[in-house]
Formats: structure tokens, C-alpha cells, sequence
């Protein structure tokens, strides 16, 4: 099969294209013929860093990609709910040991797959399982509720973008940071209430939109230096999941306001084989969201095939994409 490898990693790493072995199917999973992966962060941080500054990055040579879409080819042994022909997206591979999507064929466990949403393409299902998930996950342990107000940090992200749907979907009042007028009117297009953080303190909008009481839920998809804007835009004993939390912090204000901290690292149901029936079963779940209306990914305009991944890194690197980049196998 056809599969894009890093033989080395760096900042100077470069994809090659080559043909490897078709995996055999195993007891426990499925084969599937991938249609198209998307490239998230950590995808571009495993190629720059390497093993030595983040381990949990595959040996050498490495195929990548975590997310993807595809086609169930074959079906290993005690393997229930999926059959050769079935259509299925998941985030199942790229990192450790397991085997990424930027190949034509991947081996995939199958706790960590749900057959992909009916309203979607390919492309648009491979944008969704990494962000979807991690989204899902730092809402559903916020205990977000109907009624709440609910702030979003970067709500035209990756995982904003999605975690800004779903609080409305669960029946929050959701507000979300963006900059720029193109960023205000995705944010608006989901029913949500654009803040330009560009323009205005989080003390003016925690007072123009909460009173000054703050928000009950913070979901914080910027993280670092951000995180301190999350505990001063949040409400007393609030709610805040972040998604980047790797930086010292001076947890002071959370302190003072009873605050209830979240981090989601959505990568440890692969990276210690923990809890992965959890993700096959959120994956599930956003399926019937997606195909009920109510979720539905951005995708960057610019296209992206198989000999084209390191120009897809590029651009989700660049800062210039808006929504999921996307590489069509």
C-alpha cells in the first residue's frame, strides 16, 4: 500500500512516499481502506519534536495521522457491530505503536471507531473525531447544563469550533472569543455571541454579558497564557477545561474563586490502551448529533492529497487556516 513515513523528525523532517505491507487483520479490530485524514497540532508537534521531547511519538520510520474516514475492508475475530463495506471514522493510530491514517490502509481497535455520520462526506467525517471527542469530553466533565452561560476560548478552532455546537446543542448560552470579522461571523452562524478578544478585556466582557458574576462554564482551547483569562472570566466555584495545560501556572485566582479545573488529553484511551470504549461511544453519540443538525465541522478551504501532507502541515502551521486542514487519501 501507498503510505506517506517520516524517516526522520525535526524541524527540517520531510514526508517521503512509499509502499508498505497491508496490515493484516487482528482479533479486536478492523481494517479500513482510509478515504482521508485531517492534521491536528499534535500531529505537526509529534513530526518537529521527535521521541526525545514528546514520547509518546511513534518509532522510526512513522506513519502519522490520528484521525480518518473510511471503508471497513475486513473484520478481525470478536469483533461485533461492523462488517466489510461499512463506512467508519475514528481517531485510532499515529502515535506509539499504532499505525497512522496518511497510508491507504490502517488497522484500527474497534472500541475506538463508530460508523461515520450519514449527513457527512469523507472529508468532512475525518475532520471531526480528534476535536469532537476532546470537545465532548471537557463539556460532559464541566457538567454543562441548559441554561448556563458558557464561554468558549477560540470558538472558530479546532475544538472550539465543535465545543461552541455542542454547549449549544446541551442548551447553553454560549459566547465565544475570535478576532476579525470573518472569525465574528462563524461564531454568530452557530448561535453563539462573538467576542473580538482583539478589541475588548475580559473584565468589560464578563461585566457586559454576565453582570460581572462571570461565566459558569469556561472552555479554554487557547490554554498557556490564556488559562489565566479562563479564571478571571469565570464565575465563583465555575467550571474550566482546558486542552493545553503544559506550562507553569500560579493557580492563585482559581483559589480565591472555588474554581473546578479540567484538562482533557484525549490521546490516553491510545496511548495506554485505558477507557477505549469511552471514545468509540462518544464517537457514536456525535454521529446522531451531526446527522440531527446540530454539529457540523469547518473545514479550510484549501485541498490536500496524500503526496501533499507536508504542505497540509504547513498551512494548519502557518495560523492562516480556518477550521480542520484536511488530506484526502
Amino acid at each position: 500500500m501507498k503510505a506517506m513515513i517520516l524517516d526522520a523528525y525535526g524541524d527540517n523532517a520531510e514526508f517521503q512516499l512509499t509502499e508498505l505491507p497491508r496490515p493484516v487483520v487482528a482479533a479486536g479490530h478492523v481494517l479500513v481502506r482510509i478515504a482521508a485524514t485531517s492534521v491536528n497540532t499534535v500531529d505537526t508537534m509529534i513530526r518537529k519534536l521527535g521521541q526525545v521531547n514528546l514520547p509518546l511519538a511513534p518509532d522510526l520510520p512513522a506513519v502519522l495521522g490520528m484521525d480518518f474516514a473510511g471503508t471497513v475492508e475486513a473484520v478481525g475475530e470478536g469483533v461485533t457491530g461492523f462488517a466489510a463495506g461499512d463506512e467508519v471514522y475514528g481517531c485510532a493510530g499515529g502515535l506509539a505503536d499504532l499505525q497512522g491514517a496518511l497510508a491507504e490502509y490502517m488497522l484500527a481497535d474497534a472500541r475506538l471507531i463508530a460508523h461515520k455520520p450519514k449527513s457527512l462526506s469523507m472529508r468532512e467525517a475525518a475532520a471531526l473525531p480528534l476535536v469532537a471527542i476532546t470537545a465532548f469530553e471537557g463539556l460532559q466533565r464541566s457538567h454543562v447544563q441548559a441554561g448556563q452561560k458558557v464561554l468558549v476560548h477560540g470558538g472558530t478552532g479546532g475544538v472550539g469550533h465543535v465545543a461552541v455546537q455542542l454547549a449549544k446543542h446541551f442548551g447553553a448560552d454560549v459566547y465565544a472569543t475570535g478576532a476579525g470579522e470573518k472569525a465574528m461571523d462563524i461564531i454568530r452562524g452557530y448561535g453563539a455571541t462573538a467576542i473580538d478578544y482583539t478589541r475588548e478585556q475580559v473584565a468589560d466582557y464578563v461585566d457586559r454579558h454576565t453582570s460581572s458574576a462571570g461565566f459558569d462554564v469556561v472552555f479554554d482551547s487557547v490554554g498557556g497564557a490564556n488559562m489565566s483569562k479562563s479564571f478571571e472570566a469565570a464565575a465563583l466555584n465555575g467550571q474550566v477545561a482546558t486542552t493545553v495545560a503544559m506550562l507553569e501556572l500560579d493557580l492563585s485566582p482559581a483559589h480565591f474563586k472555588g474554581l473546578s479545573l479540567h484538562v482533557v488529553f484525549m490521546l490516553i484511551p491510545m496511548l495506554h490502551d485505558h477507557g477505549r470504549e469511552a471514545h468509540g461511544a462518544i464517537l457514536a453519540q456525535l454521529g446522531e448529533i451531526v446527522d440531527a443538525g446540530a454539529l457540523k465541522p469547518l473545514l479550510d478551504d484549501q485541498q490536500f492529497g496524500l503526496a501533499d501532507v507536508g504542505r497540509a502541515h504547513e498551512r494548519l502551521t502557518s495560523g492562516k487556516a480556518v477550521g480542520k486542514v484536511v488530506v484526502e487519501i
